[in-house]
């Protein structure tokens, strides 16, 4: 009970509260949305993410089992929520859209302070989230853009749109700056920690206005499948590949954790950038967010019983 009210508190409380004001501010002064999607990702998107690789320690004598549980765990959602897709006969548009809210999750945002509570005491764990969440980065934004725009109408625009995508350029770019260990000049870094701190306060406001004029009396059957494959679904995966590669301690914890966090924001940003039922993958983002205190809590339970 304890971790379960400290997620709350900690972590989910701040997150809602800019939501609610997005939600608030957008009914007071009808924010310009498609004003606000460009900004967040030609703008904000890019800069978080090369911060976020730049900054991140990555040297860990577990890194190569983590990438090959990752691979394992995300190729396995991605080919069954594909799959899920076909047999419910989604068009090309929603059927994105649904595929991105299950294989993606909010790892960072929300991963990572709920690691800072769970492994306090255990630095490995978090350094694994970290690794997580920059696998999720570039997950985001490759395989995620390409579902949303291979799902657009002039299917012949997809490379030359995934090569106009900035945030492609900023984690290779971090990525060959790190490995090179080279220096980013100071006038250069402020800038980039400055817009990196103003992302996650424009992205939950941003899907604040999302969610402005929601009805919750009318969610989508559709969505019930999402939250439980996001919350349920994933973690159970996660274990069986946990078991299948004979991992324990502190690396088994921190995958099965990681693998319980709800829909990502970054999806809910993109559904509105190439508009594909953005007011469903804001609802995806809400609803799974607003139950992950006791899913996740559950699951972070059970890690530390079972490993």
């Amino acid at each position: 009970m304890g971790i379960f009210i400290r997620i709350v508190v900690d972590v989910i409380l701040p997150l809602f509260l800019l939501i609610g004001a997005g939600a608030y501010l957008h009914r007071l002064f009808h924010f310009d949305m498609n004003t606000l999607s460009k900004m967040t990702t030609y703008f904000l998107l890019p800069a978080v993410g090369f911060v976020n690789v730049y900054k991140s320690d990555m040297k860990s004598e577990v890194l190569f089992h983590v990438l090959f549980f990752l691979v394992l765990q995300n190729g396995t959602l991605i080919a069954l929520s594909a799959v899920m897709a076909k047999w419910l006969k989604l068009d090309r548009s929603l059927g994105a859209t649904f595929q991105n809210t299950i294989v993606l999750n909010n790892s960072g945002n929300f991963g990572i302070p709920v690691s800072q509570l769970v492994f306090r005491h255990e630095p490995l764990g978090m350094s694994i989230q970290i690794v997580v969440t920059i696998f999720q980065n570039f997950l985001t934004n490759t395989y995620g853009v390409f579902q949303f725009i291979s799902a657009s109408e002039n299917r012949q625009k997809i490379t030359r749109d995934m090569l106009k995508n900035p945030i492609i350029y900023a984690l290779v770019l971090a990525v060959i700056w790190k490995f090179f260990d080279i220096s980013v000049p100071a006038f250069i870094w402020r800038p980039l920690e400055h817009v990196a701190d103003a992302f996650l306060t424009i992205a939950l406001v941003t899907l604040g206005a999302q969610l402005a004029y929601m009805d919750v009396k009318r969610i989508p059957r559709l969505m019930f499948i999402t939250i439980c494959s996001r919350l349920i679904l994933s973690p159970f995966i996660a274990f069986l590949i946990i078991l299948l590669l004979h991992m324990e301690g502190i690396t088994a914890q921190a995958l099965l954790i990681a693998s319980a966090y709800p829909c990502s924001r970054n999806t809910a940003l993109y559904a509105l950038e190439y508009n594909h039922h953005p007011a469903y993958a804001a609802q995806a983002v809400f609803l799974s967010t607003l139950l992950s205190p006791l899913t996740v809590a559950s699951v972070i339970g059970f890690a530390h019983l079972y490993f």
